[in-house]
């Protein structure tokens, strides 16, 4: 190659050569037994340059070297580097490949709950942990020259995403900023943004996947490509489409002769494809060499089922020296914890799956159980894994295949399709750089399924980064103790949040200025010789609006007369149901009165009103609507309901609906509506508004124009576009200042409650400070008010709980257990105070749905805490929580952490600093304090 070049050329790349070699790159390159790829390359240039970085790349693809390059910039300058991470698991993982890379002495961990070696020149920490030292002012901030934020597309979660931004706003300009991102859509604007707060940013996008990722179905016993390609086109494979259209297509269910046959059956049994069991697939990818591999349930229990499944099935992926071998890392790992936990844990059905190479990965296992089963599959000793969606959160797990058993999954909420964001997200596990030449995803057919949208999932590689920032009183208080109101104002308004709806403003702008254009020709199309055709337009349409506002105003009486007439109903009564599918003669059996809410907090509004259950004389029982009774409805007659009457029997509903016929009857009620009511006169004939503008128009020079009628439709296109442009003039509005308006909400609620004083923070605000968490002001509220004063540690234990425990799932039916005595009457407490917060927030229009209101406490976590805490064993503690180890482990660990800033924030001289430190110490025992995990 050098032969072909001139001697110019080989000067200029020999000086190009020599440049290069005098970089810290260089070095850092020969660290790593592979060349890094051009994207990593320019990004770790741009470093050295002096420039931030936005890395978005796809996972897998080795965007955390740039990270890396950071720490090694830091150490070659004799500066310091912060690694953060979204979840503490990943905090360990990155810290021991550090560690191990540059030696223990000069890598150090915070993670919240674990303190290793902080002052050491590189330190691993959760973003949150970042976000408090810099409100804080801590001395360890001094020689920060580089901060990476791994997963820093994490900042769209609506629950912590707002930390992101914290941090990048308040960080020193001295510190150069690494963002490690997955492969975000807009991820331009995202680099736009990080260049205006923190200046100059060098965004570095890649599509490219190191490992190519192939598309696969299995349906039945057959493994289809999703994609196939012709003439250099992609389209979804023909055969996918012939199945999906073959299975859907169903036979009618009744023919002319009567029922469905035993052939229409058997026809209908051939369409549905045959899904292959979860050892049955495990089995099929063992036999296409496509293992080691995550399967994907969004179910916990699914998860421990599937491994189950596999142990009955016989189903075994490692030899007898692999299975010694796991053995040994498992017996090894878990020597720690007592024999007598071990059995509650399941340890030995644990250990079978293992030593066969196949585990279950979520959240409700126990810490250190996870670890072992990320530590064996990386080393391949495991095989299958049954994993929840939490394992694709940047935990380095990578497969040579993933399979999705499902393209729905729980989203708290309710069943939805996974977005194209997660499935990307899942499937980038699969391909293991440096050891597989491909990797593959592999969606088990459900009936249903249809292959298109599929494709679309797996075609759209991208998803747009969405702020969450909200300003919380927690950031208020500490904003205004450094910067002052106005300041804090100023810099909230420069978060990604308002960068975006500032931004989303200038295309409704420029709709705004095409409209008021179009206005201007509008008018001169309306312009009338005999006078203002403007002021003629406006007057038709305000009587226009009148009509229609009376309108509207009849129906909601209408509709508030028939639901007073429906609360008048008893158990009983015979009424005419006037319109819909059940029109006709019917028996109210249940009136369906409104009895409030679940919690009683509030009674239901009018569109929840009463919702009879009747049975019609077609033997029917069905629960009514109020769109059923457009008209108010009245008792006819009245009969009485038999007590044995059973509403699931046909036999019951057969003779009450013959009964109520023959009553019906008798009364002279043929089932014909009753005579209505001589319709009401119209208000608009009586409505002096409306009478005013009639008159007013009449007497309107423009009203005797030949033209009158042309330029009334000219008229009526002007005023509908200027109704138009002044909802997006609304639009504008609304979106222009969104953060500083809700933290002027939350300042004067603040103010109103005296933590603030102007510009000064008073001593409880200093307290509020020091208290991070959803329900900050809820703590601080009962720290001032001595809510847990004099409470001994385990009962303060319980009542942390309710500051941090969220129940996966609401669950109404029984009141959770309480401790007994001081703890029960503080918890009881804490409602009240909550009850009087949540009225405050009502009052200064801050909300909930905006991401910063305090929701009520949960006391659901209360009396396992309180056991715990007791010193009760995990045996009985679990048994009666009815709750995975795994979770219990963590809201423990979450509750040890309030309690040790309630420790912090506590006054002195009080019991509540000592018994929080004491209740900590009672609670860092067993399982909880040998998981290294929270």
């Amino acid at each position: 190659m050098s032969e072909d070049m001139s001697p110019a050329e080989r000067y200029a790349a020999a000086r190009l050569r020599a440049a290069e070699d005098a970089t810290a790159l260089a070095p850092f390159r020969e660290m790593y037994d592979f060349e890094l790829d051009p994207f990593q390359l320019d990004a770790c240039r741009a470093l050295e340059a002096g420039k931030g970085v936005l890395v978005a790349a796809p996972t897998g693809s080795g965007k955390t070297i740039v990270g890396e390059f950071a720490v090694h910039l830091a150490l070659t300058q004799g500066r310091k580097c912060f690694y953060t991470t979204p979840i503490k698991a990943l905090s360990n993982q990155k810290f021991s490949d550090l560690a191990r890379r540059y030696g223990a002495d000069r890598v150090g961990l915070l993670t919240g709950d674990n303190s290793i070696n902080a002052e050491a020149p590189v330190v691993v920490m959760t973003t949150e942990v970042l976000r408090n030292m810099l409100y804080a002012g801590s001395q360890t901030l001094r020689g920060l020259g580089y901060v990476v934020m791994d997963e820093v597309h994490y900042l769209s979660d609506r629950f912590r995403g707002a930390v992101w931004e914290e941090v990048i706003i308040h960080l020193p300009d001295s510190v150069t900023l690494v963002s490690l991102s997955a492969t975000v859509s807009n991820a331009e604007e995202f680099g736009d943004w990080l260049d205006t707060v923190r200046g100059d940013t060098e965004v570095i996008v890649s599509e490219h996947r190191p490992v190519p990722l192939w598309q696969h179905v299995l349906a039945g016993r057959r493994m289809y490509d999703l994609f196939e390609e012709k003439s250099g086109k992609r389209t979804v494979n023909p055969d996918l489409v012939r199945m999906a259209r073959m299975e859907n297509s169903r036979p009618n269910g009744r023919d002319r002769r009567g029922p469905k046959r035993e052939a229409d059956r058997e026809r209908e049994r051939r369409r549905r494809i045959w899904v292959p069991s979860r050892p049955e697939v495990i089995d099929r990818l063992d036999a296409a060499g496509l293992l080691p591999a995550i399967t994907f349930i969004f179910s916990r229990a699914g998860c421990e089922a599937a491994v189950q499944q596999c142990l009955v099935a016989g189903l075994r992926l490692n030899d007898a020296a692999a299975q010694a071998t796991v053995r040994g890392i498992v017996e090894e790992r878990t020597a720690s914890i007592p024999d007598q936990d071990l059995h509650v844990l399941g340890y030995f059905e644990w250990l079978e799956g293992l030593q066969r190479g196949i585990a279950a990965h979520h959240a409700g296992m126990l810490p250190t159980f996870k670890e072992v089963v990320e530590e064996l599959f990386v080393k391949g000793l495991v095989k299958a894994v049954f994993a929840t969606e939490t394992l694709a959160l940047g935990i380095n797990m990578p497969a040579r295949s993933v399979v999705l058993e499902k393209l729905v999954k729980w989203n708290g909420e309710q069943h939805a399709d996974i977005t194209p964001g997660e499935y990307t997200q899942l499937t980038g596990r699969a391909g293991r750089r440096g050891i597989d030449v491909e990797g593959h995803a592999v969606v088990l057919w459900q009936r249903g399924m249809d292959p298109e949208g599929l494709a679309g999932l797996a075609g759209t590689r991208t998803y747009p980064l969405r702020s969450s920032f909200k300003p919380s009183y927690n950031m208020a208080v500490n904003l205004v103790e450094q910067f002052g109101r106005h300041r804090s104002r100023e810099l909230l308004e420069t978060s990604f949040a308002q960068f975006q709806a500032d931004r989303s403003v200038v295309g409704i702008s420029r709709q705004v200025q095409k409209n008021e254009e179009g206005l201007e020709g509008y008018e001169a199309a309306m312009t009338c010789h005999l006078g203002d055709f403007a002021e003629y337009g406006r007057l038709l349409r305000e009587l226009k609006d009148r009509e229609t506002e009376l309108a509207k105003q009849g129906a909601v009486q209408r509709r508030a007369q028939a639901a007073a007439a429906l609360e008048k109903l008893r158990p009983g009564d015979i009424i005419h149901v006037p319109t819909g599918k059940y029109a006709g003669l019917a028996l109210v059996l249940d009136p369906g009165l409104p009895a409030g809410r679940s919690h009683g907090h509030r009674p239901f509004d009018h569109h929840d009103g009463p919702r009879p259950l009747v049975l019609t004389v077609g033997r029917q029982v069905k629960r009514l609507a109020g769109m059923d009774f457009p008209v108010p409805v009245e008792a006819l007659d009245r009969m009485r309901i038999p007590r044995s009457f059973n509403a699931r029997s046909p036999q019951s509903r057969r003779d009450l609906a013959a009964a109520l016929r023959t009553r019906a009857t008798a009364a002279g009620h043929d089932g014909t509506p009753p005579h209505r009511r001589r319709k009401q006169r119209s208000a608009a004939t009586e409505d002096e508004e409306i009478l005013r503008l009639r008159a007013a128009i009449r007497q309107h020079p423009c009203h005797g124009c030949d033209d009158r009628e042309h330029h009334a439709r000219w008229a009526e296109r002007y005023y509908r576009l200027r109704r138009d442009t002044r909802q997006l003039e609304r639009r504008i509005e609304g979106r222009t200042n969104t953060i500083a308006r809700t933290f002027d909400r939350v300042y004067a609620l603040l103010a109103d409650l005296r933590y603030l004083d102007g510009d000064t923070v008073t001593a409880d605000g200093r307290r509020l400070a020091r208290l991070y968490g959803e329900l900050d002001l809820l703590a601080a509220e009962c720290l001032r008010e001595n809510v847990w004063e004099g409470l001994s540690p385990s009962h303060l234990a319980a009542c942390a709980s309710a500051l941090v425990y969220e129940a996966r799932s609401p669950d109404d039916a029984l009141p959770p257990a309480l401790p007994g005595g001081g703890a029960k009457a503080a918890l009881g407490e804490m409602v009240r105070i909550w009850g009087r917060l949540d009225a405050l927030e009502e009052r200064h229009g801050v909300s909930q749905t905006e991401g910063v209101g305090q929701r009520e406490p949960d006391l659901g976590f209360a009396w396992p805490v309180y056991r715990w805490a007791e010193g009760d064993g995990l045996d009985a503690v679990l048994r009666e929580a009815e709750m995975p180890a795994g979770d219990f482990v963590r809201w423990c660990k979450q509750v040890i952490d309030v309690l040790g800033q309630l420790a912090a924030a506590a006054p002195e001289g009080g019991t509540v600093r000592r018994n929080a430190r004491r209740a900590v110490d009672s609670m860092l025992r067993g399982v909880v304090a040998y998981s290294s995990v929270g």
